[in-house]
């Protein structure tokens, strides 16, 4: 949780105006604005205009202090007040319970000795022993009223009660009380409550017994407000300091926050003292001495307090981040993912109400929810139209081969409109192969597989070494990601791109593509967007500078994809339809000069229509100053002898057989050592992975039924006498416009199959070419703001002073569109050469 959020959350309700101003001091002006004020200083002074405390623009270390003085005043004021009030309610408590134990001891010596009759033993434990924490709650209430006392009005009634049953089995095991006698125990019990002196002292007892508990309450909010205004002060030094890059924190903890009167050693341990001596106090009044037993029940009675006192204020506060959060983010159906406006959802307190609307048919009228009269209803049902329209229409001469197709349409269309979530189609694949029996025998008759061997068959087909290495990419990414491996990194050569507006572009999206090849183009933009945050800030907020950055970084970030093997997992689904595989090192041959070449020319693409050079100042990115730990470089020496290893996979075949055993090692190491944690494992993206293994799944079955030889067959007749270069330029043009409108990976699980069963039946067998020409084309398209993940990332950044985004739909049609064009035409000259060297 953020500290600003600790604060709101643990902060006394009444006290949270007397708290330090964090997120005043942090995030609303002081920070940012001084760090605006120090990046675009004017060349002459204006004192009237200058928000500067000190009158002077340049010393912002000054101007900071002194907000942090204001607050530092505030809190030390409001400390003393508040201890010189509730130190005085702990005299008062202390000299009460003197006064008490004086009036019980009096009480305990006026007893009578112990006779033969009914006469009452001396007492020698505290009268307030039988009571417990919690006389609040409903279940101690109840409790204590089973017994005969059913008064829940008053607290104090039902101590009364508690108290009423533990005398009546005061004494040891020698005491004529515990023989069986309920007459003697009734007359005991009357014999108390009409001991006039009793009930009064029993009623100082239960009042004084609640003041202790109030000033110790009291006494640990007084400890929590000094701990959070010192974590206050430390955090947004910290944040000054990195911001600024400064070295302030040092050096006013230690001249200001420390020698201040809360912060001061022998105030905290004074209020310490205090603390244990109330514990004390209760122990002898309630608990027979026993402090460990006391200090168990007013923890008990603090976080009662707490609950009972704040749950109000949490519920409220919690609800307005939801609020906020649905409003920021967008609230979707669990369903069909559909936003508010199209699924007339609407928030009722903290919950998300689905609204109704009733509709009159021919049988009468209904209420139904909203969400079924939207187009993607309509869309639903137009593809299961067409769904059984092909399993009854006899366009395939086989009957698998006729459901096969059916099914292929099906999901592909699913899939291109997500009517449903991509994932939940791909957990149809399996259920529609069994059902519609499209498997058959790999051997010759080609038998159709009935139900059980199909559910066998099939479902070893989605769990591959493909998968395994798609897990290992992922585990690699999120160890370089949680260490901070990747931001340092990334910050370090950011540090060295200079302030000159080309330079710093250039290297922004250089960053990007590298980061994007080893933490997956999908986290590569939302790390490079935090690094490049002071520069946006102390950009103008329609500056071009700020709309070419995020524009460069989400198209280098697209680029990256196709780099290496698990950047993106249509490059997964490309091996495994490639036959034999690539190694890393043949696949680096390929992708990075395309990749690196096709950056440069968008490169001056954003800088010919971008111009981001004019009137433009750039704030210089600081490299992290944190050394690299023992744990880094461990986490660097593993991820670095993995990729060696990914690289000469096929001289190691022999070994480890495939790509997928060599990424056990790096899960392994990372969960077995507890680099990783099971919480990062859950955090995968496993709907990435879901999808993966249905798009394998849907492959294997379509190879196995004929109909993806068939419909090869079909399109080598349409391209009869193109040759090898022609077909990759047609299809590396189709999967380029497709990819456009649909997912990368979606137009990688429908093409690429399709793609690699066409080479292979060619006469000059190139299939390897296709595949590859095919992936490199689908990270390529990049021309909508919904054509792949770094897209769709960028489109949503804002300004954090207006709330506008930086980048609108013509941003990506203007400079999208040409980039995809720009990449088409270095992979069919440069990667076609590059293939053809590599032997594809």
């Amino acid at each position: 949780m953020k500290f600003s959020h600790s604060l709101q959350f643990n902060a006394v309700p009444d006290w949270s105006s007397h708290y330090i101003a964090y997120s005043n001091l942090k995030k609303l002006g002081r920070i940012y604005t001084f760090e605006k004020q120090l990046n675009h200083a004017p060349a002459v002074p204006d004192h009237e205009s200058s928000p500067l405390l000190t009158g002077s623009t340049g010393d912002v270390d000054k101007a900071f202090e002194n907000a942090l003085d204001q607050e530092l005043e505030k809190i030390s004021s409001f400390y003393q007040l508040k201890e010189s009030e509730i130190y005085g309610e702990l005299d008062d408590v202390l000299r009460d319970v003197s006064t008490y134990d004086a009036e019980q001891q009096e009480h305990n010596e006026g007893q009578p000795p112990r006779s033969r009759g009914n006469d009452r033993p001396q007492r020698t434990e505290s009268i307030l022993h039988s009571i417990r924490p919690g006389a609040r709650r409903r279940a101690s209430t109840l409790s204590s009223s089973g017994h005969g006392h059913e008064d829940e009005d008053s607290d104090e009634d039902d101590e009364r009660a508690a108290l009423a049953k533990s005398r009546s089995y005061d004494g040891g095991p020698d005491d004529e009380r515990s023989q069986p006698s309920a007459r003697r125990r009734t007359s005991t019990v009357f014999e108390d409550y009409n001991d006039m002196s009793f009930s009064v002292l029993y009623d100082s007892g239960v009042s004084l017994k609640k003041r202790v508990v109030g000033v110790y309450v009291s006494l640990c909010e007084l400890r929590s407000f000094i701990q959070l205004n010192r974590t206050g002060f430390s955090k947004v030094l910290k944040k000054f300091d990195k911001i600024l890059d400064r070295n302030l924190k040092e050096g006013y903890i230690g001249k200001h926050v420390e020698p201040a009167y809360p912060f001061q050693p022998a105030t905290m341990n004074r209020l310490s003292g205090n603390i244990s001596r109330l514990e004390q106090v209760y122990a002898s009044v309630v608990t027979q001495g026993k402090v460990d037993e006391a200090r168990r029940e007013l923890r008990l009675h603090l976080r009662e307090h707490v609950v009972w006192e704040r749950n109000t204020v949490w519920r409220e506060m919690i609800g307005i981040e939801r609020k906020a959060q649905a409003a920021n983010m967008g609230l979707r159906h669990p369903i069909l993912g559909a936003d508010p406006d199209h699924a007339n959802a609407r928030l009722q307190g903290d919950e998300l109400v689905m609204e109704t609307k009733e509709i009159s048919t021919p049988l009468g009228r209904y209420t139904c929810p909203v969400w079924l009269l939207t187009p993607t209803l309509y869309t639903l049902i137009v593809i299961f139209v067409v769904f059984f329209l092909l399993l009854a229409l006899p366009i395939m001469e086989q009957p698998e081969q006729q459901n096969c197709l059916a099914m292929v349409v099906f999901v592909s269309l699913l899939w291109a409109t997500e009517a449903i979530p991509l994932f939940v189609t791909s957990l149809l694949v399996p259920f529609l192969v069994v059902v519609l029996q499209v498997v058959r025998a790999d051997e010759k008759p080609h038998a159709r597989l009935d139900a059980k061997a199909a559910t066998s068959y099939i479902f070893s087909a989605m769990w591959t070494p493909v998968i395994m290495l798609l897990l290992g990419g992922f585990t690699i990414a999120a160890a370089l990601s949680k260490y901070n491996i990747a931001k340092m990194m990334a910050t370090f050569v950011l540090s060295k791109a200079g302030t000159k507006p080309r330079t710093v572009l250039l290297t922004s999206m250089f960053v990007a593509m590298f980061a994007s090849m080893w933490i997956s183009n999908v986290a590569a933009p939302v790390l490079c967007y935090s690094i490049i945050q002071p520069i946006l800030r102390n950009l103008p907020p329609e500056s071009n500078m700020s709309k070419a950055l995020l524009m460069g970084i989400a198209l280098a970030s697209n680029i990256g994809g196709a780099a290496s093997p698990i950047a993106s997992p249509q490059n997964l689904i490309a091996l495994q339809n490639m036959n034999p595989a690539p190694g890393w090192g043949t696949w680096f041959f390929v992708a990075l000069p395309i990749c690196v070449i096709s950056i440069v020319l968008i490169w001056l693409l954003l800088l010919a229509t971008f111009q981001p050079g004019r009137g433009t100042t750039i704030v210089p990115i600081r490299a992290m100053k944190d050394r690299f730990s023992g744990m880094q470089w461990f986490i660097s020496a593993v991820t670095i002898v993995t990729i060696g290893l990914w690289c000469v996979s096929h001289q190691l075949q022999p070994v480890f057989g495939d790509m997928g055993v060599v990424a056990v090692l790096p899960m392994v190491i990372f969960f077995g050592t507890g680099i990783l944690t099971k919480e990062d494992f859950n955090n995968f993206l496993w709907t990435i992975i879901i999808l993966a293994a249905g798009g394998l799944a849907l492959g294997k079955a379509v190879n196995s039924s004929g109909l993806l030889h068939t419909l090869a067959e079909v399109i080598m007749q349409r391209l009869n006498g193109m040759s090898l270069y022609g077909t990759m330029v047609a299809f590396a043009a189709l999967i380029l416009v497709v990819a456009t409108f649909i997912s990368h990976t979606v137009a990688a699980l429908i093409f690429l199959p399709l793609v690699q069963q066409v080479g292979q039946n060619m006469e000059e067998p190139h299939p390897n070419l296709l595949v590859m020409g095919g992936v490199l084309m689908c990270s390529a398209a990049m021309g909508l703001p919904t054509s792949g993940f770094p897209n769709m990332t960028a489109i949503m950044m804002e300004d954090s002073q207006t709330g506008q985004r930086y980048l609108q739909v013509k941003h990506f049609i203007t400079r999208g569109v040409p980039a995809s064009l720009i990449t088409f035409a270095v992979v069919v000259t440069l990667g076609y050469g590059l293939m053809r060297l590599a032997a594809f």
